[in-house]
């Protein structure tokens, strides 16, 4: 069965298979679906109503915890996620007892469950790396501006920390692998679709985007960040441990230095 690859599109496939007591079942997403000649594919429109019916029936039968975990595993976007988590939600829905399947989601000897929980913890640790890795610069126009690149899609899990933590600023994060963001303005936070150039991160086009006093401030932490630098302490592999490479192309202290 193919989806539209959002959560309510997925939670809308939940609800047919169900509804139709369909059984083995494979749920794609449409963008990456591979024909086959065999097997008989159909796809589901994404109906609010449903996913909502699906995610009540979880509320009542599935810990809250449970339920985070089904929706931070399934923002892993990680290859067949759509049916393991099926595999948890049968399980939930045919426990006969309350008391029991509220528990389900702890039952590692469930290879599935096991890998659920795996997964969780990875988008989890995804999640406040990117809490602490974003750095904002602003735009001439006032806008605080960000862009990541996580490994798994994230954002809709970081939102709520950067509106608590910067809640008088107007700001946009950007996930430039989605094509995506979430934008705040000083009252809530929405999701917006947009393409933004590449060189937009390029230090040689940061006086076409962004202010002169945001351009010292990036200078003065880089002189900052060099000056509590000490050679001698220097541990390349413990900074990595803490600060992998792949985020350092974000990190205001590992930009260039145009002036050299």
């Amino acid at each position: 069965m193919l989806y539209d690859g959002t959560f309510e599109g997925f939670l809308s496939t939940v609800f047919q298979i169900f509804e139709e007591k369909l059984t083995n079942v494979i749920i794609e997403k449409e963008a990456l679906a591979t024909e086959t000649l065999f097997d008989r594919t159909e796809t589901v429109v994404t109906d609010t109503q449903k996913a909502q019916r699906v995610w009540k029936g979880l509320a009542q039968r599935c810990s809250g915890e449970g339920r985070n975990n089904i929706y931070k595993a399934f923002l892993s976007e990680i290859f067949t996620i759509e049916n393991t988590l099926l595999h948890f939600i049968q399980r939930t829905f045919s426990e006969g007892d309350i008391r029991k399947s509220k528990k389900i989601h702890t039952d590692f000897a469930d290879p599935e469950i096991l890998k659920i929980s795996k997964v969780v913890k990875m988008v989890h640790r995804e999640k406040h790396r990117m809490d602490a890795f974003v750095r904002f610069r602003l735009t001439k126009d006032g806008l605080y501006f960000a862009t990541v690149s996580p490994d798994f899609n994230v954002l809709p899990l970081n939102a709520k920390h950067f509106k608590n933590r910067y809640a008088d600023q107007k700001w946009l994060i950007y996930d430039t692998r989605r094509k995506y963001g979430i934008y705040y303005d000083l009252e809530c936070v929405d999701y917006i679709s947009l393409e933004v150039s590449n060189t937009i991160n390029n230090a040689s086009m940061a006086t076409y985007y962004f202010t002169e006093d945001e351009q010292v401030f990036q200078e003065l932490w880089q002189n900052y960040f060099k000056s509590t630098n000490i050679p001698s302490r220097k541990n390349l592999k413990l900074h990595v441990q803490h600060v992998p490479k792949r985020y350092w192309k974000y990190l205001s202290e590992k930009f260039p230095d145009l002036k050299k």
